[in-house]
C-alpha cells in the first residue's frame, strides 16, 4: 500500500497547492514576460537541464539527440492518475506532430521497467520512447525550487509536460493543477502551434 500511500499523498499537496499557490495558470508558467509565478522567469527560455537515460528498448536517450527539433517532455508514474489520463492524448499529439519535427519523449520516476513497460507502453499503445528515471534526479533537474516544498523535487514534477525548442530552451512548462486538469493538452499543443 505504499504507492496508495504516496498516491494520496501526492493528491493532497497539489490540491493544497492549487489554494498555496494561486499565481500558476492551468498551463503551468505563462508566456515569457507574464507574472506567472516563482521561479517562471528563471525556467522559460533557458537550457534546459542536459540527461542521458536510458529507454524501455535499452537504448541510451540524451536531451542532445533532439536538438534541432521541438521536443515535448511528459514526467510521469505509472501509479499517477492525471499521467495515465494523459497518455492517449500524448500518443495522438506524437502522430499529430512527427512529420512537423515535433518529438515526444515520457520519462517514468523511480520505477522498474517491466512495470513502466506493462502499466504505461503497452497498456496505453505508446509508439515513442519512453525513458527510465530510476533515481528521479532527472524529473528533480527540472523542478523550481521554491514550489511545493513540502514535496520530494521529482514528486513535484510528475504529470507535468514541458516543451524544450529546437535550441534545447524551455518554452513551455505545466505543472499539474488538479483544479484545471488539462488531459487533451489544449495548452501545450496552442504553445507548440506558436512554435512552429
Amino acid at each position: 500500500m505504499m504507492v496508495n500511500g504516496k498516491l494520496r499523498r501526492l493528491i493532497l499537496s497539489m490540491l493544497i497547492s492549487a489554494l498555496t499557490f494561486p499565481a500558476f495558470s492551468p498551463s503551468g508558467f505563462a508566456q515569457e514576460g507574464e507574472n506567472s509565478g516563482p521561479d517562471s522567469e528563471m525556467i522559460l527560455n533557458k537550457a534546459a537541464p542536459d540527461f542521458s537515460l536510458q529507454s524501455l528498448d535499452d537504448e541510451t536517450v540524451s536531451l542532445k539527440d533532439y536538438r534541432g527539433k521541438t521536443l515535448v517532455l511528459h514526467i510521469a508514474t505509472t501509479w499517477c492518475p492525471f499521467c495515465n489520463a494523459e497518455a492517449p492524448h500524448l500518443e495522438k499529439l506524437y502522430q499529430d506532430y512527427r512529420n512537423k519535427n515535433v518529438e515526444v519523449l515520457i520519462i517514468d520516476v523511480k520505477e522498474p521497467k517491466e512495470l513502466v513497460a506493462k502499466l504505461l507502453k503497452e497498456k496505453h499503445n505508446l509508439s515513442f520512447p519512453i525513458l527510465l528515471d530510476p533515481d528521479g534526479e532527472v524529473a528533480a533537474s527540472f523542478a523550481p525550487k521554491d514550489v511545493l516544498p513540502d514535496l520530494a523535487r521529482d514528486e513535484v514534477m510528475l504529470a507535468s509536460n514541458l516543451i524544450i525548442d529546437e535550441e534545447g530552451r524551455i518554452q513551455f512548462m505545466s505543472l499539474l493543477d488538479t483544479r484545471n486538469f488539462d488531459a487533451e493538452l489544449v495548452q501545450l499543443k496552442e504553445r507548440l502551434h506558436e512554435l512552429l
